[in-house]
């Protein structure tokens, strides 16, 4: 088989399952709708592959019976489809997700599929900013912004980023009722889960400053960051700000809002703090996904300790 997947080759049956499965993800584990739309086409194409590869549309019963030499014509399939290592895991990963849930409700064991391996990755370690650039940067947005008000949204933004170590959608997610910023804020995260984050007042004020400034009135259900005609500011809007500030400042590719938020974990390591203390503050579930930070740290350090050490 080569080329796309025939969906319309899926049961309905298949299609049902999945559909069931999506549901319960969103209901019982709290699923966020981009995770579930990356799993409804992980799995649809797989789906597909499946029925196609052995010859047309088949019900519960043949997905059952995928073998180990099925997994691996799927996965070269992929492969081939110039779908990478880190995207082809993404993909096994959900398909063993749905194969886990499907197995345990059709009573059949899946063993074929979640004893399959995940092709083998670098992984990308983040890139914080050093705390000048940081400080630059939102120097820099402020300045540049159409019209003043917009400079002081850019800039608000963009601390609750490094100093409340916010995701960008979590920040433009505020709205009204969280005016003025309490001394602590409860943020919903990936998955529905809630953290408690402390917010400096150098955020505070900068949000202040933006609220005072901003001509479009300001109600509890409305986003508190608007866009220039009044409606809810877009991510891609704050984005294209960093771009340009970035190439103004010299500033590589990897200055993205993303790195703000990386640079708050990488900032507060490196003043001491706690890596539990600092995986609640993200609302990371993991603290394997944490300690990513400190092993920029250490590649840090092992930078200096190359380049100045006597013996070196």
């Amino acid at each position: 088989m080569s080329g796309a997947p025939d969906t319309l080759a899926i049961s309905a049956a298949a299609r049902d399952a999945l559909q069931t499965w999506l549901d319960h993800q969103r209901a019982l584990k709290g699923a966020a709708e981009n995770t579930l739309t990356a799993y409804r086409g992980d799995v649809t194409d797989f789906l597909a592959f499946m029925s196609v590869h052995h010859g047309g549309t088949q019900g519960l019963g043949a997905l059952a019976k995928i073998s180990i030499s099925d997994m691996r014509a799927w996965m070269a399939q992929t492969r081939n489809a110039d779908v990478g290592p880190r995207s082809l895991a993404r993909k096994l990963s959900a398909v063993k997700a749905f194969y886990r849930w499907l197995a345990e409700r059709e009573g059949f064991e899946a063993t074929a599929v979640l004893s399959t391996r995940a092709p083998k990755f670098t992984k990308k370690l983040p890139r914080p900013l050093a705390i000048d650039a940081a400080r630059e940067l939102i120097d820099c947005v402020e300045v540049q912004g159409r019209d003043p008000w917009v400079g002081l949204r850019d800039v608000a933004v963009l601390t609750l980023l490094w100093g409340c170590g916010l995701r960008i959608s979590e920040a433009l997610g505020l709205t009204g009722a969280d005016a003025p910023l309490p001394d602590v804020l409860r943020i919903k995260g990936k998955g529905g889960k809630e953290r408690v984050v402390p917010v400096l007042p150098a955020a505070r004020d900068a949000v202040n400053a933006y609220l005072r400034a901003c001509p479009h009135s300001l109600e509890p259900r409305v986003p508190l960051f608007r866009g220039v005609r009044g409606g809810p500011l877009s991510a891609g809007a704050i984005q294209k700000v960093m771009a340009s500030a970035r190439m103004q400042l010299g500033l590589p590719a990897s200055a993205t809002p993303h790195a703000m938020r990386h640079s708050f974990a990488t900032h507060l390591l490196d003043a001491g703090g706690d890596l539990r203390a600092i995986q609640e503050l993200l609302g990371h579930a993991s603290l394997s996904t944490t300690q990513a930070y400190t092993a920029v740290d250490t590649l840090r350090l092992m930078e200096v300790y190359n380049s100045a050490h006597p013996r070196a």
